[in-house]
């Protein structure tokens, strides 16, 4: 039995919903909506990963005795909830200060007077660390980017993993510690539960003196992320955010009004407080680092 095909069997035994991703990588092996044939499980209608995902032995010796794939967790399905602690990716480089995920919730782990859970934890490829936790029944959090802590990220319902036991050419996921994921604690819980969706309206900015071109702008933008669709809305946030950082940059708009008026919108479309603050920031300071002046724009 090839070691992928064990890594496979081994996640399924914990009822963990696996499928398989390309060979040496981290990228999903299933066919997209586009090449489906509508046959097989997608005979109704297409399937994507998070569907295909089972926990069947025999489906799973299956599609594995094709090739060596690598093994991807579907943390939905599975009941699970991946704290996925990062290391910069030019960590080490005299460019960034930028501390890694582990340090960095161990640090708010601290702050909230709890010490960092023992649970199943993997090494990932670059060095980092997932955190395996499970999921109250009937919740469905979602996946989030900088929402916990710097260089923290979660992966829940429309997330995947990489399984202890896949390879990559720039590393190997090793189990290291923990066989058991242990219960979500409830505080970080109370961090990821999305804000409530605010009723549907149309949305206020607050007072801001400015260009006529800024402001417009920045109502234009703020009204694409209020009207963002689901699995897109901290993507939006992040690009239209960016957008409006050249009037920041020029001293059109200030930047404390700018960062309030998207925090509204990010908030009415149901992504939480931390996680605005965080991609309005961002996008803010990256904007604003590579404005051309106004005369070239």
């Amino acid at each position: 039995m090839s070691e992928h095909l064990t890594a496979a069997l081994a996640a399924a035994e914990h009822g963990w919903h696996v499928f398989p991703l390309r060979p040496g990588t981290k990228r999903p092996a299933l066919h997209g909506e586009k090449t489906c044939t509508r046959t097989g499980p997608c005979t109704a209608r297409h399937r994507k990963w998070e569907q295909r995902a089972t926990t069947d032995p025999d489906r799973i010796r299956a599609a594995w005795s094709r090739a060596p794939f690598n093994v991807g967790i579907a943390t939905g399905p599975s009941g699970l909830v991946v704290i996925d602690l990062d290391v910069p990716k030019d960590k080490g480089k005299d460019s960034s200060d930028a501390p890694c995920g582990a340090a960095t919730f161990a640090a708010l782990c601290e702050r909230a007077g709890h010490p960092v859970p023992d649970t199943y934890r993997v090494r990932t490829a670059s060095g980092g660390m997932h955190l395996y936790f499970t999921a109250s029944d009937g919740v469905r959090l979602p996946n989030t980017a900088g929402t916990v802590a710097a260089s923290v990220d979660t992966r829940a319902w429309g997330g995947y993993v990489v399984a202890a036991g896949s390879t990559t050419p720039g590393g190997d996921y090793e189990t290291l510690c923990g066989s058991v994921a242990v219960a979500l604690p409830g505080w970080l819980h109370t961090i990821l539960q999305p804000a409530p969706v605010r009723p549907v309206g149309p949305l206020r900015l607050p007072a801001v003196d400015g260009s006529r071109a800024a402001l417009a702008a920045l109502k234009a933008e703020c009204a694409i992320v209020a009207a963002a669709p689901d699995g897109l809305r901290n993507t939006t946030l992040n690009r239209c955010a960016f957008k409006v950082g050249r009037f920041v940059a020029w001293g059109d708009l200030p930047r404390h009004t700018v960062e309030e008026a998207f925090q509204l919108a990010g908030e009415a479309v149901g992504l939480t407080a931390a996680e605005c603050r965080t991609t309005i920031r961002s996008a803010l300071d990256s904007s604003q680092r590579t404005a051309r002046p106004r005369e070239a724009a």
